[in-house]
């Protein structure tokens, strides 16, 4: 479904225009520029004046109009149950097994219960798209993965949602035969993608070929954790890498986490880079869960763990970013906002505002093979607009005071209003 004219009124761009911007049909018609009138600070979002009813009309003077953005990795299946599933050691093996504990009394309601409300908070921070892993095993079986379909689905109209099987491990040998026949059974379910983490399995070459094999006869993406550790041996990446550009795969490949290619040397991290670009691996850096999980060995200089971003981009790779997990054992915290994932990539890894919300926008999408998405006519009305004057300032304050649109429709609305009281002498405050 898609929405009908729509004027949004006095916007603000992130080059300091102020523009009326016209969808219809759930995309952008015209942007024009207008007199610099804006209310600076405005808190209406709701109907404006003009030639357009109230009903067709929303004021967003003094609000930053951005291409919305998209979650690239997410957890929905694990998401908001951090209170219930305590890892006190703080690190990825402590969060891996007080996970593989504790999922199997899961039952499928108490998933989608977390899972819709880990949604609509990354919708409310204006992710109009979200792709997110779910977990498979002899455990848990189809279950998770399942609930994840159910509110993929429930979710339709409002935000486009691809769901990564995600493989147990090992897939490789005897040992792993049931899980290969549950990573396909879950393909044949209707997941979206193909997903594992091959670092971990006893022969991550032949991990990443079955994974490439059965992603190409479903004809769907392979998106796989990648060395989420600092040690720069094994690489999968370069594994990987090699596998795509021999296979000739072509339905997409993300490459999550690739933590150790930061801690490489320049120059072995460049040649892997570079090979990474030629076989058209989309690498998605996590790090509100990188930083969170890694380095709790170090006692000084702790690493910041995230990968070789500066690397990456200028071998031609597109690289995108997400929030990973959301307030489970693998990150305690988290909002569910990409403006907070892109506030971490201008602090922990030295972006600038553009680039971290180009990463958590446009090269996003770019990886999870979306549209693009820009304010300019036709492009698709996929938008959010918050409480801003600059997207430095967006990202510095991250206000909950938003409007979100897909398919130019309003699908999420947040408003805040904050009142300052003066001091009164004589009365308590």
């Amino acid at each position: 479904m898609t929405g009908g004219p729509l004027l949004l009124r006095h916007a603000t761009l992130t080059d300091g225009r102020h523009v009326d911007v016209t969808l219809n049909n759930g995309m952008i018609t015209h942007v024009e520029a207008v007199a610099d009138t804006a209310r600076a600070g405005a808190d209406v979002l709701g109907g404006g004046g003009g030639p357009a009813s109230a009903s067709a009309a929303v004021d967003l003077a003094g609000h930053l109009l951005l291409p919305a953005p998209m979650e690239i990795h997410a957890h929905l299946d694990k998401a908001l149950s951090a209170d219930a599933v305590p890892n006190p050691a703080g690190d990825l093996m402590g969060a891996v097994m007080a996970w593989l504990a504790y999922r199997p009394s899961l039952g499928r309601e108490q998933i989608e219960h977390r899972a819709r409300a880990a949604l609509n908070a990354y919708l409310g921070h204006g992710a109009t798209a979200v792709r997110t892993h779910a977990d498979l095993g002899a455990d848990i079986g189809l279950r998770g993965l399942l609930a994840v379909l159910a509110i993929r689905d429930e979710a339709a109209g409002r935000c486009d949602v691809q769901v990564t099987a995600f493989a147990a491990t090992p897939l490789t040998g005897e040992a792993g035969a049931a899980n290969r026949a549950l990573l396909a059974d879950a393909l044949d379910a209707g997941a979206d993608a193909v997903g594992a983490c091959p670092g971990l399995d006893p022969d991550p070459a032949g991990c990443i070929a079955i994974c490439l094999d059965l992603a190409a006869r479903h004809g769907v993406p392979l998106d796989l954790h990648v060395d989420e550790w600092l040690h720069p041996d094994p690489c999968t990446l370069e594994l990987l890498a090699d596998a795509v550009t021999a296979s000739g795969f072509a339905h997409g490949v993300i490459a999550g986490h690739c933590v150790s290619l930061g801690m490489m040397a320049a120059d072995r991290a460049g040649r892997i880079a570079d090979k990474v670009a030629r076989a058209g691996i989309a690498v998605a850096c996590l790090p509100q869960t990188n930083l969170f999980l890694q380095g709790r060995d170090h006692d000084r200089a702790v690493p910041r763990g995230l990968t070789a971003l500066r690397t990456l981009r200028a071998a031609g790779v597109t690289v995108a970013a997400g929030g990973d997990n959301l307030q489970d054992p693998f990150q305690l915290l988290g909002r569910g906002d990409p403006l907070e994932t892109a506030a971490l990539l201008v602090l922990a890894g030295h972006d600038t505002p553009e680039t971290a919300y180009d990463a958590v926008s446009a090269q996003a999408r770019k990886a999870a093979g979306l549209a693009p998405v820009a304010v300019a006519p036709g492009f698709p009305a996929e938008l959010l607009a918050v409480r801003a004057g600059s997207l430095r300032e967006a990202l510095a304050t991250a206000t909950a005071h938003r409007l979100v649109l897909h398919r130019g429709r309003t699908v999420a609305r947040t408003t805040v209003t904050r009142h300052d009281h003066p001091a009164q002498i004589g009365h308590p405050a």
